[in-house]
């Protein structure tokens, strides 16, 4: 098999690692995401390709059948896969990267001579492992979380924090006895795998489903640092490059969307906030509320006196798949010369930029799609609202009561517009478990129902 020079293997590696800081790049704004998939795909072809030719004595056809699999794995469940099921996706794909560090740990580690392994060699394996082994488990707990086959509630063990700490303590001190341990040092790697699973199962189960956003991004960061790890145990620099920028922008995207929560990384791992137990909300003063009711062609009918309309879409419009009737009215409101906005909250939906997606499947204009800081203030020069499946954005509590679970939240203050219609199933709290004194207020109406049946009835009487 033809071999390729190592100068020619680096230049095609440093072209791959361009693209891949290019296509991040790129990925950050709506009209030049496409391009960015390209690059990404182009930079992850050249790559695969490359380590193809890297080295004459790999297992080419075991390669190519791996290669062959995984592939018609990924485009199955692409395929397959609906939008609201995407943050799920994810947190599986996390899930692969941390299972495959801790692989390759394993069989570098076991695939030398005790002899070869340097004090350096067996801490890369082992913070493989250790990485590796976290990023699996708490993504799986996280996919079970999003997909709805566990609940959102955090466990609350108590001494959780002193649990947490005795598990990385215990994580340190076996590490510096792998380093010294000679040719038994298997049984400590393995009991660090064992340990730094039960942690990352342990991290993500006292994370509550108001937070999984932070939390995929979290995991998409510990994905790129186990990625990272490998790539240092398989001396390939490509692997190193992509790890890092992987795991250095989920990191960077986690602490974006804390600040956007008024919150700390901290406060979000160890906080233990946010449920999805589905309580009734209630008035301010705790007395179930009265609450203005209208029907679909009331909406409607304040639509067509409006001039100026904003939709504020949640992953309740995900989940009843209403983005294509959303956008329909967008172009007839717009079309009859109504100005039509969205505004978008950094942790609305249940991953980064889920809504963003949502709307850019629908062929939403991405001029009329503005985030939080751009549209807050033009609330009081707007007619109508629609609140379209979003809760927990849209609580003025977060910024008025001191002893709601999420003050200091910045929120998308609605309800300085003229009208506002909230678009809901029931009166039953978000995935925080807070109640929103939204609802009751004077200039509020409750459009319950299935959103995307909601969405045609307005169509209609337009």
């Amino acid at each position: 098999m033809f071999e390729l020079p190592d100068n020619l293997l680096t230049m095609v590696y440093l072209v791959a690692s361009v693209l891949f800081i290019m296509s991040l790049g790129s990925l950050s704004r709506e009209e030049s995401a496409r391009r960015g998939n390209a690059m990404g795909i182009a930079g992850m072809t050249l790559a695969i390709v490359a380590t193809f030719f890297a080295d004459p004595t790999l297992a080419l056809g075991l390669m190519l059948a791996a290669l062959a699999v995984g592939g018609a794995m990924g485009a199955f469940a692409a395929r397959r896969v609906a939008m609201t099921m995407m943050p799920e996706l994810v947190a599986i794909l996390h899930s692969f990267v941390g299972l495959a560090a801790t692989l390759v740990g394993f069989a570098t580690y076991l695939g030398q001579d005790a002899a070869a392994h340097t004090v350096v060699f067996l801490i890369e394996v082992y913070v493989a492992v250790a990485v590796g082994a976290l990023t699996f488990t708490g993504s799986i707990i996280a996919y079970l979380k999003l997909s709805g086959k566990m609940g959102g509630a955090p466990l609350l063990l108590p001494a959780r924090h002193a649990i947490n700490i005795a598990m990385v303590a215990g994580i340190i001190v076996l590490g510096v006895m792998f380093a010294t341990a000679g040719d038994t040092g298997l049984n400590f790697l393995l009991i660090n795998t064992a340990i730094a699973s039960v942690l990352g199962i342990h991290l993500v189960m006292a994370i509550g489903g108001a937070d999984m956003p932070v939390v995929v991004s979290l995991l998409n960061s510990y994905s790129g640092w186990a990625a990272a790890a490998a790539g240092f145990m398989l001396s390939n620099d490509l692997l190193i490059v992509t790890g890092a920028l992987v795991g250095s922008s989920g990191a960077i995207l986690s602490y974006i969307m804390c600040r956007a929560m008024n919150r700390s990384i901290w406060n979000v791992v160890f906080g233990g906030f946010g449920t999805s137990e589905g309580k009734t909300v209630t008035a301010p003063d705790g007395e179930l509320g009265e609450v203005r009711a209208v029907v679909p062609a009331d909406v409607a009918a304040k639509l067509k006196a409006a001039k100026r309309v904003v939709i504020v879409p949640g992953y309740g419009m995900a989940v009843a798949k209403a983005q294509h009737g959303v956008s329909q009215i967008t172009r007839q409101l717009r079309d009859s010369g109504v100005q039509v906005f969205f505004g978008i909250h950094p942790v609305a939906g249940r991953m980064p930029g889920h809504m963003n997606v949502l709307l850019a499947e629908a062929d939403i204009p991405y001029e009329i799609v503005l985030e939080m800081e751009d549209i807050n203030d033009d609330f009081e020069k707007t007619d109508v609202v629609l609140v379209i499946g979003a809760n927990d954005i849209v609580n003025p509590d977060a910024l008025s009561d001191r002893n709601s679970p999420i003050y200091g939240m910045p929120q998308l203050e609605v309800w300085h517009a003229g009208e506002v219609f909230v678009f809901k199933r029931g009166m039953a709290a978000g995935y925080a478990g807070v109640g929103n004194s939204l609802f009751f207020r004077e200039n509020t109406s409750m459009c319950f129902g299935d959103a995307r049946a909601t969405v045609d009835e307005i169509l209609k009487s337009l």
